[in-house]
């Protein structure tokens, strides 16, 4: 089933939560709402869930008004954070709540309810838990539970609200990449908010990065990573380090080192800009490569991982961090305190000042 919504506003007192937000989802699609707290993610989600009214806009299923539609009718799965299972129930009657409470006309047998909530525990590879008590499981077995549960009355849409927030770093990591296994294999029509970048760039097909109310940027993982639409999408996907400069004709300059990156156009006139070049986007070496080398010195060094991370000071006294591959490193065994100099190999995003 396809969602849009059309210049939803939304206000709590004098908080405007949501300010002209308009978004498509086409069926099928997995969409991450990506932002920090406050940003409008989970109203939004609420809002198309029904659990929340808006102000002024739209919200279309499948080309229809579903703005005035009750939740129960407007077929959506919903999957809390902290699960919202109810305690008192094994696992199996947490699973056929939602089966058993359906209108007598269309509500399953007993037979086919017992049959469903054994395939669904099948399906989230749980077959074994069902007569246990939430109390009984882990917090990955519970979040499945939860998603289970949401499945059984077989919802055209599926709402997640931060599904792994509150599970540690290993199992979040563990039960995202079953979720987009799991999505590749049902192709429900999902969209789920979190405030983690590299579960959003991990899981979803296209993610939309929100801020104050607003959305700042819709695209694929690569798309908001690689091609940042604005400062502060570049800032909420990863460390990058800010460098001042100018262009002329066209070509950029780094204060002070007198580095330059081709930048495609034809300027005759001089730009102040701030130039924004992530971690991975700076070599490293011990002598100077041509003009564009910066000198630096080694304050710190992480080398766990699959990639090794280095904080630098710079001679202007700018702070600096540089992301080279453990063969780099091995090759330049570099120390703590030692002089280097960086160099650019290329600009994530160019911001000209007024």
């Amino acid at each position: 089933m396809s969602i849009e919504v059309k210049h939803i506003v939304k206000t709590f007192d004098a908080f405007k939560a949501l300010d002209d937000v308009s978004l498509k989802v086409q069926t099928g699609e997995l969409i991450a709402l990506l932002g920090p707290s406050g940003s409008g993610k989970t109203t939004l989600l609420r809002i198309i869930a029904g659990l929340e009214t808006a102000d002024a806009g739209e919200i279309l299923f499948q080309g229809n008004d579903a703005k005035d539609k009750k939740i129960k009718d407007r077929n959506v799965g919903f999957v809390f954070q902290h699960y919202a299972l109810f305690r008192h129930m094994t696992v199996a009657e947490n699973i056929s709540f939602g089966l058993k409470v359906q209108p007598k006309h269309i509500r399953l047998s007993e037979d086919k309810i017992k049959a469903k909530v054994k395939e669904l525990l099948h399906l989230v590879q749980l077959d074994w838990v069902g007569n246990r008590y939430p109390s009984q499981l882990s917090g990955g077995q519970r979040q499945r539970i939860a998603l289970a549960r949401a499945l059984a009355i077989e919802p055209k849409v599926l709402l997640l609200d931060e599904p792994f927030g509150s599970l540690d770093a290993q199992v979040r990591k563990e039960l995202r990449q079953w979720l987009r296994r799991f999505h590749d294999d049902l192709h429900i029509t999902s969209l789920f908010v979190t405030h983690d970048q590299e579960e959003a760039l991990e899981v979803a097909d296209r993610v939309v990065v929100m801020n104050q109310g607003h959305i700042e940027q819709i695209g694929t993982p690569q798309e908001v990573y690689h091609k940042p639409a604005s400062v502060f999408v570049l800032n909420f996907l990863g460390n990058v380090n800010l460098f001042r400069g100018r262009v002329i004709d066209g070509k950029l300059f780094l204060d002070h080192s007198g580095a330059n990156l081709s930048q495609g156009g034809d300027l005759s006139n001089i730009k102040p800009a701030n130039l924004y070049i992530r971690p991975h986007q700076l070599d490293i070496s011990r002598h100077p490569q041509g003009d564009n080398a910066i000198k630096s010195i080694v304050k710190f060094l992480n080398l766990a991982g699959s990639s090794v991370k280095l904080d630098l000071s710079t001679e202007f006294g700018n702070e600096l961090q540089v992301e080279i591959t453990q063969q780099e490193y091995s090759q330049l065994k570099l120390i703590k305190g030692e002089n280097v100099f960086v160099c650019p190999k290329d600009v994530t995003f160019c911001e000209y000042e007024i």
